[in-house]
């Protein structure tokens, strides 16, 4: 046997297999923040999530290495981490305070659209018209989930919830196009763990700003979901597609968020009971025909980003 061959056969599937299981991760967040908001204040639950990251990768620090810094990609990595944990996980939290985990996750299937529009504006990258006719359908998806919706005790304010995870995914996009650009010279582990020390900064001085409570009692199950979070989405979600990202191309990479909707659906409904309407099952196949139709790229046409062409 060519072990040789093999290794190599390995190490292709190995960015795939990851996206896989970063994707079944980021599905259970919607589920355990949902569940941690059950017990703690929103605040106080995205600054336990970061700080358990970040004290999970003081126990990788030699694995942080490897990075080849170059003058201007401080900006780089301050967007990064702007867009994604502050910004996106504020937008997050007030979408899982409105709107159901299922409906959310359902949204999130838009960021491959979103790199694909984004690519487009900013990086001048080429976009078919069955690309633009699947961001179309999509929106119109998410148009009928919002018309569809109906206030529940998971969804209070399904709507605005929506328009909150929207504005999620507009920020993942930022994330995801500032991270391809860097993952060329920094190791995936080291970008994931800047954004938890960042992240573990941000809420704290977002805290004090706003003089948000500290919590007066010890409840576990909350406690349990925010340690899941920072282990294993913090830490485990985000190294995987980080690593994903930096094998493959981005706009692979980031159709791979297909997933995370099925995914979540899944969980909500095995672990929360949440369930859709018939017309918001209809509207969200809407969206993930949108999205699997716009994955039908023209040969040759990569994500470019600034300084790699």
């Amino acid at each position: 046997m060519d072990w040789g061959v093999a290794l190599r056969g390995k190490q292709e599937w190995l960015p795939y297999a990851c996206l896989v299981l970063a994707m079944a991760l980021w599905g259970t967040s919607f589920i355990a923040l949902k569940w941690a908001f059950q017990f703690y204040q929103p605040i106080f639950v995205l600054w336990g999530r970061m700080v358990v990251g970040s004290l999970c990768f003081l126990f990788l620090i030699s694995r942080l290495r490897g990075n080849r810094y170059l003058p201007g990609d401080a900006k780089w990595l301050a967007f990064m981490v702007f867009c994604e944990p502050c910004l996106y996980f504020i937008f997050e939290a007030l979408a899982l305070e409105n709107t159901s985990a299922s409906q959310a996750g359902i949204i999130a299937a838009l960021l491959p659209l979103l790199v694909a529009a984004g690519a487009y504006l900013f990086l001048g990258e080429r976009v078919t018209k069955r690309t633009w006719t699947g961001f179309l359908l999509a929106l119109i998806g998410i148009a009928g989930l919002n018309l569809g919706a109906q206030a529940t005790g998971h969804a209070p304010n399904p709507i605005v919830g929506n328009l909150f995870e929207v504005a999620a995914m507009i920020c993942a996009t930022g994330y995801t196009l500032s991270l391809k650009r860097l993952s060329a010279r920094y190791n995936p582990f080291f970008l994931t763990a800047l954004q938890a020390f960042a992240g573990a900064v941000f809420f704290t001085i977002l805290g004090v700003a706003t003089r948000a409570p500290w919590p007066q009692e010890v409840k576990a199950p909350g406690l349990l979901a925010i340690v899941y979070l920072g282990c294993m989405v913090t830490l485990g979600a985000y190294g995987l597609y980080n690593f994903g990202v930096s094998r493959i191309p981005a706009s692979q990479a980031t159709g791979f968020t297909n997933l995370i909707p099925l995914f979540t659906l899944a969980f909500a409904v095995v672990l929360l009971g949440e369930w859709l309407t018939p017309a918001q099952f209809a509207a969200s196949a809407l969206i993930l025909l949108g999205v699997l139709l716009s994955q039908d790229r023209p040969p040759n046409t990569e994500m470019a980003l600034p300084g790699e062409n």
